[in-house]
């Protein structure tokens, strides 16, 4: 749409080979996105558990098996907490960076062919 090797850029074509220094800042971050996936990686990150947990049920003694249980469960605790964490924080950091300001962050554009 805008030819090989543009970028667009607020709204402007500019070329890879200019190098253009920006702040940005991340002034509100969207709750229900940002939940939804970081819940399914907290998900998925549950099943390192998930693996530790089932021989701890077929090997284990009484004890291990609760344990194991416990582990076994993990993705579905973590996907909660973490969707649970992320709402939270996310309100916090849309209250607070009304009033503050947000995370600044500097970009430039680099050419091709010469990133470090």
């Amino acid at each position: 749409m805008y030819g090989r090797g543009s970028l667009l850029t607020l709204g402007k074509r500019i070329s890879p080979s200019s190098n253009i220094q920006m702040k940005k800042q991340i002034s509100r971050i969207s709750i229900v996105q940002s939940s939804k996936i970081l819940t399914v990686l907290y998900f998925l990150m549950g099943f390192i558990y998930t693996i530790i947990g089932v021989p701890m049920v077929i090997l284990g003694g009484p004890e291990v098996k609760i344990m194991g249980y416990t582990y076994i469960f993990m993705p579905i605790l973590m996907g909660v907490l973490g969707f649970i964490c992320v709402v939270v924080f996310g309100t916090a950091y849309n209250l607070l960076s009304r009033r503050l300001g947000g995370v600044e962050v500097e970009i430039i554009t680099i050419e091709q062919g010469k990133e470090a």
